[in-house]
């Protein structure tokens, strides 16, 4: 599983591909508007950072304005995937922009339906929001899952990319079922590392290396 930061702040994918963790950036209006700075500033230095998929969103509603912005777009670096929302305008213009050699990552997807379509339309990532399902209620793993068995039966090749993870259990539940990517805050895969048991082995162990070096 690919991992992704779901971020728009350029220290935390710094510090992140110092790990050697990051293999792509997602981004959106809004996590670029807290950072407050231009938009094309904010996603050309994320791309000078990371070299894997950066994704950049559109905020056109209509077919015509989302093809024009997504050319433009993705003309700022190669290793740029351009968000598109699963709406009918935004598949028509993933078809023309998958014609044209042009990546897309089709967001808000909610369902196995409207993931479906997406994969049909050309999409090259599929994002569904999980945390999202579960704020209304609805268990967005199920969804998930029930996504990666549908890309079994049919073999879609559109990447699953599991998006709005909100803790460390959301990160390993998308890891089981088998999801391509899992994008995630930073604070997230802070989370992943953390264990009870490691901080108390850990600590154990210098304890003990102390007692060793008085021996010495």
């Amino acid at each position: 599983m690919q991992i992704f930061l779901d971020t728009a702040n350029v220290e935390e994918i710094r510090q992140g591909v110092a790990m050697g963790l990051v293999d792509g950036v997602t981004t959106n209006p809004s996590l670029v508007a807290r950072e407050n700075r231009k938009f094309r500033e904010c996603i050309d230095e994320i791309c000078s950072i990371v070299d894997g998929p950066v994704s950049a969103e559109v905020t056109a509603t209509d077919y015509d304005g989302m093809v024009a912005e997504a050319r433009e777009i993705s003309s700022w670096a190669p290793n740029i995937v351009v968000k598109v929302p699963i709406v009918p305008e935004g598949l028509k213009a993933v078809r023309t922009l998958a014609d044209e050699g042009i990546r897309t990552n089709v967001t808000l997807v909610f369902s196995v339906s409207q993931a479906v379509l997406a994969a049909k339309a050309g999409a090259y990532f599929v994002s569904p929001f999980i945390g999202r399902l579960d704020d209304i209620g609805q268990d967005g793993m199920d969804v998930l899952e029930e996504m990666v068995l549908a890309w079994d039966n049919y073999g879609f090749e559109a990447q699953i990319l599991a998006a709005s993870l909100r803790h460390a259990h959301h990160f390993k539940e998308a890891a089981l079922i088998g999801a391509d990517i899992a994008t995630v805050p930073f604070k997230v895969l802070q989370q992943a590392f953390k264990h009870a048991l490691t901080d108390s082995g850990l600590e154990r162990f210098l304890s003990d290396w102390e007692k060793v070096k008085k021996l010495v």
